[in-house]
């Protein structure tokens, strides 16, 4: 049976507890699944493309969007700022397809007042010292803005009630497994089909 709306799945957690490689190998794993390409003002990182890792943007560029309303949320995070581009967001769930964000903390809350429905799951890291370990290993920040992003974390987990669900990142398959696990289960919800079922009773 077609759904008419889609799922809005918000997938967000601490820097570096591995958001982009765990949405990546959903992705390969569940096809129908459609991923929303943020906007962000900080640099490319190797091996990144505008377009497909994320809208590269000038804070004048960003300022625009927001001006303009073009933005689902927004927020600024050690001094760059993060987005998702509202229309394709829309459109999407609108088609009945699913569509997931990976977003910060501060954005996902934004969503949740306007998206109540959508499922908001945190992704944790295995431990602080291995969060730690993960950001040092990307050898683009220095000592002063990791710290920075081991502050921001500890602040973030304390958010962690505000979500849904919580899966702990300690091998990415096995991530991947729990998140599909709860889109299955939340698909199932009878919250989300009841109508369509008593539409065929009425036929």
């Amino acid at each position: 049976m077609k759904r008419d709306k889609g799922l809005l799945i918000v997938l967000s957690g601490p820097s570096g507890v591995g958001k982009g490689t765990v949405c990546g190998a959903l992705r390969q794993h569940d096809t129908h699944i459609r991923y929303s390409v943020s906007a962000t003002t900080r640099q490319p990182r190797k091996g990144e493309i505008d377009g497909v890792n994320y809208f590269f943007k000038s804070k004048e560029e960003f300022q625009h969007m927001i001006e303009n309303d073009q933005l689902l949320e927004w927020a600024q995070y050690v001094d760059n700022y993060y987005g998702t581009p509202r229309k394709y967001v829309e459109e999407t769930i609108a088609a009945g397809r699913d569509v997931i964000l990976e977003i910060e903390v501060q954005g996902a809350l934004q969503v949740k007042k306007t998206f109540p429905e959508g499922v908001f799951i945190f992704l944790m890291p295995p431990s602080l010292k291995e969060l730690r370990n993960r950001i040092e290993g990307r050898g683009t920040e220095t000592k002063d803005l990791i710290d920075s992003r081991m502050t921001v974390a500890k602040e973030e987990i304390d958010l962690m009630d505000k979500y849904d669900y919580v899966v702990e990142n300690d091998e990415v398959e096995a991530a991947v497994e729990r998140i599909k696990s709860i889109v299955t289960a939340e698909n199932c919800k009878k919250e989300r089909l009841i109508h369509l079922y008593k539409e065929l009773v009425e036929e």
